[in-house]
């Protein structure tokens, strides 16, 4: 919720969503939980844009060129997943090797075969864990020379 808040002061238009669901069962009456949240209206340097925010909570920002969005997603101390939609293999060549993110997903979101590496690059992981690579990651090694 503290994104939500900053998003709300630094004059964001919410779209839909930003507070938690009316009406929960009981049961859940007391958990955490907030809607489908969808932002505009934010520049680059606000909170909401700027970091990881784990929850259902994107925010739009419209562009005009590849290199604009780029330096958009690029500009950030985080990288674990991006996504990009297009009709165009070329440009979902050209932008999944230009974007800093560990994962990226190319006209869907989510979806990953368990065999394959993930992980994040900057600040947005420690690693690469999937197949083979969780055995390195979830290992750790050592090294002993004795020498009698």
């Amino acid at each position: 919720m503290s994104f939500v808040e900053s998003a709300r002061a630094d004059g964001a238009t919410f779209e839909c969503g930003g507070k938690a669901p009316d009406n929960l069962p009981d049961h859940l009456a007391e958990g955490v939980f907030l809607e489908p949240t969808v932002i505009t209206g934010l520049g680059p340097d606000c909170k909401a844009q700027r970091q990881e925010i784990f929850g259902p909570v994107v925010s739009i920002t419209p562009f005009d060129t590849e290199q604009e969005v780029l330096a958009l997603a690029n500009d950030t101390r985080y990288g674990l997943g991006a996504t990009v939609w297009t009709t165009d293999l070329g440009t979902a060549h050209r932008m999944s090797a230009a974007l800093e993110a560990g994962i990226i997903w190319v006209n869907t979101w989510f979806l990953r075969d368990l065999r394959t590496p993930f992980g994040g690059m900057k600040g947005s992981g420690i690693g690469r864990e999937g197949g083979v690579h969780s055995l390195e990651f979830y290992s750790e090694l050592k090294n002993v020379c004795i020498k009698l």
